[in-house]
């Protein structure tokens, strides 16, 4: 079991460290086949530096493309997350029921069909779930129509019926207004721009990663659709934002011990859609909205204060 902590590592690092670090652990904990949960955290946190620094040192291609790219990725995922229980019931044919994530048809089976239905064509989970998997591989001629398609759809909301009538009631995201319908133009129109701005710069050069980050989209999948999670679930939106709370931490963590600023780029692209989403979801600066108007100063905080990391972190390198 103990391998399966290294498969976190990159792949460099464990043919020249991993017998290694197995030969550790089996020494100071024999016997066992998983280290303690302090040490297995902390092994995740070398993971994670190992990987930032990684990337820190590619000159493949400049800091800015990278992060550029990993902020439509941020993006693609943000956009998919509401909609992981439409998707999987419509790849696996499930008949949603009453657990229907607000649509009056669920799909083009004969099922979806009847008295007072309006007949969709596809899920519009499938068009962010399209592009996160092209962007993973650095296939922007299949990204950038993805992207378009979802501006389209939030652009004929309300008057087309390609994607019948989407959109999320119930409680919004841990009670701040969302998460993000698909109405939102806000998110496709950044991730659009992204997947433009990296179509324009040489797409040859984009990192292409491993098709095993899809294993953590195939989870979620999973667990949202067996155990019929929709995002107006109270769980659902207390894991969303555990996720992203951990993703911040993430790339404050990876900024911190590289100095390397393209981790600000996807940061600012989550604050500036999320921020928007609250904004535009109740009014803001009003006592009554005190918690929604501290998270977004909270959101908008983020990117400054990675920069500032990011920089002490380069001044003290230098000394």
């Amino acid at each position: 079991m103990n391998r399966l902590l290294l498969i976190a590592y990159p792949k460099a690092h464990r043919d020249r460290y991993g017998d290694e670090l197995l030969g550790c652990l089996a020494e100071v904990h024999p016997g066992r086949t998983w280290p303690p949960p302090r040490e297995t955290a902390a092994l995740l946190r070398g993971a994670l530096r190992a990987h930032a620094r990684a990337a820190s040192k590619d000159t493949a291609r400049p800091w800015w493309l990278d992060g550029i790219h990993l902020a439509a990725l941020v993006l693609a995922a943000l956009a998919l997350v509401p909609y992981l229980q439409d998707v999987w019931d419509w790849a696996l044919r499930v008949d949603p029921g009453n657990d229907a994530i607000a649509f009056h048809a669920h799909g083009w089976f004969s099922w979806a069909q009847g008295p007072g239905t309006i007949t969709r064509m596809l899920p519009y989970g499938l068009l962010p779930l399209v592009a996160l998997v092209a962007l993973l591989r650095g296939k922007l001629w299949i990204a950038l129509p993805a992207s378009a398609a979802m501006v389209w759809a939030s652009a004929t909301f309300g008057s087309s019926t390609f994607f019948g009538d989407e959109g999320m009631v119930g409680s919004g995201y841990y009670g701040l207004g969302t998460p993000i319908p698909a109405s939102d133009l806000m998110l496709p129109v950044t991730l659009l721009f992204a997947c433009g701005v990296l179509a324009a710069t040489r797409p040859n050069r984009l990192r292409r990663r491993s098709y095993g980050w899809l294993v953590p989209v195939a989870l979620a999948l999973t667990v949202v659709g067996g155990l019929r999670i929709g995002p107006h679930d109270q769980w659902s939106q207390f894991a969303q934002l555990v996720l992203e709370v951990s993703a911040l931490a993430a790339a404050w963590y990876a900024t911190a011990s590289t100095g390397d600023y393209r981790w600000t780029i996807p940061v600012a692209a989550f604050a500036l859609v999320r921020a928007h989403a609250v904004l535009t979801a109740t009014v803001p600066m009003n006592f009554q909205y005190v918690r929604e108007g501290a998270f977004v100063l909270a959101l908008v905080a983020a990117f400054p204060l990675l920069v500032v990391v990011a920089r002490d972190r380069r001044r003290s390198a230098q000394l």
